[in-house]
């Protein structure tokens, strides 16, 4: 079954940030290649969205239903509600993602 995905402001702003992170550390090139497939994993989730996984750092808080995909040390965070995939975060997994999680999902 299809499913509808919807980027939500905060992966949206995730995006921008690792673009410019890797613009400035990298090339612009590799930044557009690095977000043009995040954006792609994200979207494939319309598809396999039951593919992802529990996310470690959040078991400790019974927290299931939030899931998971990688690709590369970068972590793409949903919720499957009803027909629809909305993609939470997008983080860099080298980062404290605990520490990040718990700061947004606090707000």
């Amino acid at each position: 079954m299809k499913l509808k995905v919807i980027l939500s402001q905060d992966s949206l702003d995730d995006l921008f940030e690792i673009y410019k992170y890797v613009f400035l550390n990298d090339s612009k090139s590799v930044a557009v290649t690095l977000t043009k497939k995040l954006q792609s994993k994200c979207f494939e989730l319309e598809h396999f969205a039951e593919r992802g996984h529990k996310i470690p750092e959040l078991t400790n808080f019974n927290i299931d239903e939030i899931l998971e995909v990688n690709l590369g040390h970068y972590r793409i965070i949903y919720r499957i509600v009803k027909k629809e995939v909305h993609i939470q975060f997008i983080l860099d997994g080298r980062r404290d993602v605990q520490k990040i999680l718990q700061e947004r999902l606090l707000r």
